[in-house]
């Protein structure tokens, strides 16, 4: 077997991959967002994706969509649904893009494709009849193209490249549903102390809004002081062995700011070593670890995705087709209009939320089965919550190949050796 065991985080490189812009490290002034500000971002991004596609399958032009013609056409949008209620093959329209369609939308009939698997926001090409105008029979589905792998520039990252490096992910809630002793947290403290990884990444909800004694209001301290005494221990109980630290807060910590993109916690009275050793990060991002590329993101978009996204795909997996879904649309986030708990702001969204390139590994904890999956070359991994109800969850662990493997016959290999979820 595997030895799961790191060398304690000394010596590994660990910093945030930005895209275009810098990666979100403070707060920001939300609230203030303007409809057709929305309107200009996701324009954007369906424009931006149609260049690709247009690019990727010799699409000669896109045609308005609700232009009448006899011939074939091939039309650009985002997947829409033409009522409040849920997604289904009936309810499908298509919001042309800004260019050839003014925004238009036309309603879709999908009996002629052989399979498909749509969701609200998605960005698609259309080929197929619209003889009136008012209905455009789908003939052929173009989805998104995936990004490519981050290359390194010049050197690797990582001197002490043969070893691997140990990647422990665990996500909360970190206490049982109906107490605030943060048992599997401590537990998980033991685990660092035992199996010494080099980076432990550490998800929200540390104080989950969804507690019953924080709903009650039965707690004793303020929320920051229960926050607070939660990171501290895990900071403290990990000094000896020098793991580093990542911290993901989330859209159920109660004591952070409710909005996505979400900005790092702040901890104030880090010592000098601490801040060296404890890298709070926003939520989503995107790291690099020792030249491997890591998409992190605490919020539950598996589950957000699962509840609209429609298919026909017979024998295919759903979560296998979500995460492709990410992975082609380009971002932690592509659902639109998103899921009633989580606040876009879209000017944020744009800048933050994009993926910059196809990670080595996402991690996309949910209150959906953990699982381990191979999706185009991306490990993508849900570790589960450490605590489930009242009893103790799971984590997740990798062992990855620092500065990534080298091209096996021109082909690229994961640089993820072995992957775990384990119950805690």
């Amino acid at each position: 077997g595997m030895a799961w065991a790191g060398r304690g985080g000394r010596g590994v490189t660990l910093r945030p991959l930005g895209g275009p812009e810098e990666p979100l490290t403070n707060r920001y002034r939300f609230m203030f967002q303007k409809l057709r500000d929305v309107r200009d971002v996701l324009s954007e991004r369906i424009e931006e994706l149609g260049t690709e596609l247009k690019t990727r399958f010799n699409i000669e032009e896109f045609s308005s969509v609700s232009m009448p013609a006899q011939d074939s056409v091939a039309v650009l949008g985002q997947v829409c649904c033409d009522s409040n209620g849920k997604l289904n093959a009936q309810s499908v329209v298509l919001e042309g893009e800004r260019e050839q369609s003014s925004g238009g939308r036309v309603p879709l009939q999908l009996s002629e494709l052989p399979e498909y698997s749509l969701f609200p926001g998605q960005v698609v090409v259309l080929e197929g009849l619209n003889t009136t105008g008012r209905k455009l029979v789908v003939s052929r589905l173009y989805e998104g193209v995936p990004l490519p792998f981050h290359t390194a520039e010049g050197q690797p990252e990582d001197t002490a490249a043969d070893d691997p490096l140990m990647v422990m992910v665990a996500c909360g809630p970190f206490t049982p549903s109906d107490s605030l002793n943060y048992e599997p947290l401590l537990d998980l403290i033991e685990t660092i102390n035992r199996d010494r990884p080099d980076v432990c990444v550490l998800l929200g909800p540390f104080l989950d809004s969804r507690h019953e004694q924080v709903e009650k209001g039965q707690l004793t301290a303020t929320f920051e002081e229960v926050f607070r005494k939660c990171v501290r221990s895990v900071i403290e109980g990990t000094r000896s062995v020098h793991t580093r630290l990542v911290l993901v807060p989330s859209q159920r910590d109660v004591q952070h700011l409710p909005v996505y993109p979400q900005p790092p916690f702040t901890i104030p009275d880090l010592s000098k070593d601490d801040k060296e050793r404890v890298c709070l990060v926003s939520d989503p991002c995107t790291l690099l670890i020792g030249g491997v590329v890591f998409g992190l993101t605490s919020t539950d978009i598996l589950f957000h995705m699962g509840a609209e996204e429609i298919s026909s795909a017979a024998g295919s997996d759903r979560f296998t087709r979500i995460l492709k879904h990410i992975l082609t649309q380009r971002s932690y986030y592509p659902l639109y209009p998103p899921a009633e708990e989580v606040n876009v702001d879209y000017e944020r969204f744009l800048w933050h939320a994009q993926l910059p390139c196809t990670p080595d590994v996402l991690i996309v904890p949910s209150e959906l089965r953990y699982f381990i999956k191979d999706v185009i070359g991306c490990v993508c991994i849900n570790p589960g919550r450490l605590t489930k109800g009242q009893v103790g969850g799971t984590y997740g662990r990798l062992l990855i190949q620092a500065g990534g493997i080298p091209l096996a016959e021109g082909k690229r290999q994961s640089p993820c050796l072995a992957g775990q979820v384990v119950k805690i």
